[in-house]
């Protein structure tokens, strides 16, 4: 099988307090003197006590359109996945030509030359190296890039893969605009970035990480106004439906169900659940659906008190942190799962 060998996360330099980002928003985002209660409730009900961002915040009310943006995207972009990158391969033990595919996903900033092209030299990186720049998935990169590189490695099994994604989230923030979806994503969402090394089955080097068994994907019809951008010229106007919670009551329990069974497996057999964060009311939805034990998300919920929603990276950080626990015994599955516009489901059975 695939194995996943090591998972490396970052953070941006700049951490800051929930209050100290919220009154940050009050500055950018209301217009002056306005009632700023809903704005405090929203942030104080998001579930993140801490995040980090790649400006300072004081910096955010001087960021000039779109283009300005997306300089500061490109380039801290290539700093961070140069970290992230780097630290996988140290964690896996391997060399950065020994990389035969990289994937490189966003969906807060866009490039080109790409961002992983732009890593090749820098990381030195092999030129014949296979490149796939992925925008669009947003928050479900983290598990879909795991699956797609799967995909590859069955069909490469001596070849290495690395995902890297890096979500600015901050960048898109709107100034000036106080409309509830814009404060709900200022509420929850923070910078950061994460790199995951996979090795084919007929790769030689010693891996202790979980293995890949299959994967799932799965694109709910008539929801694509739930989630997404509104392109402007101020940049990536956040779409974000209330409705998400309802989404995932209504089909997330039925699509895992019918997932693990094909293993001969049921939600109760899963001893470790990695799951995007994306908001309490979301976590909330994924634990009743699915029937799950007190404490199964609690490294999620950990995660997204302590770095906010960071997109497609979040998965990633959380099956870092994951793998980092003692144990489970040889041949415990796990399931990896994010949800992101579409608005659709991805699910990655893992053996550990």
């Amino acid at each position: 099988m695939t194995r996943i060998a090591a998972v490396h996360g970052v953070l941006p330099p700049h951490r800051h307090t929930q209050r100290a980002v919220t009154d940050m928003v009050a500055r950018t985002c209301l217009p002056e003197g306005a009632d700023r209660r809903l704005l405090d409730r929203i942030h104080a009900h998001a579930g993140v006590r801490t995040r980090n961002t790649v400006l300072p915040l004081e910096s955010y009310g001087r960021l000039d359109g779109f283009g300005a943006a997306n300089d500061v995207f490109i380039d801290a972009a290539v700093d961070l996945g140069a970290e992230a990158v780097r630290g996988a391969l140290r964690e896996a033990g391997l060399r950065p030509t020994d990389v035969d595919l990289l994937m490189f996903t966003s969906v807060t900033g866009i490039a080109a030359p790409s961002v992983d092209a732009r890593l090749v030299g820098r990381l030195g990186l092999r030129p014949d190296v296979k490149r796939l720049p992925v925008f669009g998935l947003g928050c479900v990169a983290g598990a879909a890039g795991v699956a797609r590189l799967h995909d590859y490695l069955l069909g490469r099994p001596g070849h290495v893969a690395v995902l890297l994604s890096v979500e600015l989230c901050s960048l898109t923030f709107q100034r000036d605009d106080a409309s509830a979806a814009n404060l709900v994503a200022t509420a929850l969402f923070g910078d950061g970035a994460a790199a995951a090394v996979l090795v084919g089955a007929g790769h030689p080097a010693p891996v202790d990480g979980p293995e890949v068994v299959d994967t799932r994907s799965r694109l709910y019809p008539d929801t694509q106004h739930i989630m997404g951008w509104d392109i402007r010229g101020s940049g990536f106007t956040v779409v974000l439906d209330p409705a998400v919670p309802d989404v995932v009551r209504r089909y997330l329990a039925e699509d895992v169900t019918a997932f693990l069974e094909e293993h001969g497996l049921k939600p109760k057999d899963i001893a470790r659940w990695v799951s995007h964060p994306g908001g309490p009311k979301v976590l909330e939805a994924v634990a009743d659906v699915l029937s799950l034990p007190e404490g199964a998300l609690d490294i999620t919920r950990r995660s997204l008190a302590e770095t906010g929603n960071l997109s497609s990276s979040s998965v990633l950080h959380v099956l870092r942190d994951t793998m980092r626990q003692r144990g489970p015994e040889p041949g415990t599955p796990g399931l990896l799962m994010a949800m992101g516009p579409g608005f659709c489901c991805e699910l990655v059975l893992l053996r550990w």
